[in-house]
């Protein structure tokens, strides 16, 4: 029988930290499904899937806990089992305006409201091409309750985006 392991994995980065962690998968006879990782400012970070036999999850466990000798820290846990998928519209929010502090508040502040939950986000403090000012941009994948119509949810989006100076478009997902 198989099971699932979720990693997360925060180290300082360098050459050969996914291929320590994708060994000690691979001698453990476990299947890497699925993985995001990025580095952001000296740091690598990811959150892992694994497959492996139910008789060695705990000997996976313990080995990818046993890292940490090398500056790696990864915690291992069992997948929420049987929970259920939800329900819903899978949209992309993607803003961009002059940085200042309390952006990703607000626009968070309305989308936890509304009931619609981040399934993935990237931000990043990039140069204006003109003036060389700051600006912030940030993508952001969102799930959509049902009950909520993506017109009202970019309205509300709309609504805050003048008072924080940024532009927003809010569209399903392909």
């Amino acid at each position: 029988m198989l099971t699932t392991l979720v990693m997360t994995v925060l180290s300082p980065d360098r050459p050969g930290l996914v291929e320590k962690i994708a060994s000690v998968v691979a001698a453990h006879g476990g299947n890497w499904l699925e993985s995001r990782m990025c580095h952001l400012s000296g740091q690598f970070a990811g959150i892992i899937r694994v497959e492996v036999d139910a008789s060695r999850a705990e000997a996976l466990a313990a080995a990818v806990r046993a890292l940490p000798a090398h500056h790696i820290t990864v915690a291992a846990g069992p997948e929420s089992a049987g929970a259920p998928k939800p329900a819903g519209t899978l949209a992309v929010l993607e803003l961009v305006g002059h940085d200042r502090p309390g952006i990703l508040h607000q626009v968070s502040r309305v989308l936890a409201a509304r009931g619609a939950n981040v399934e993935e986000l990237s931000s990043e403090r990039v140069s204006a091409p003109m003036d060389g000012s700051m600006l912030f941009q940030a993508k952001l994948k969102v799930l959509v309750p049902p009950k909520v119509a993506l017109a009202d949810l970019r309205a509300d989006l709309e609504r805050i985006a003048s008072d924080l100076m940024v532009d927003v478009a809010l569209l399903p997902a392909r």
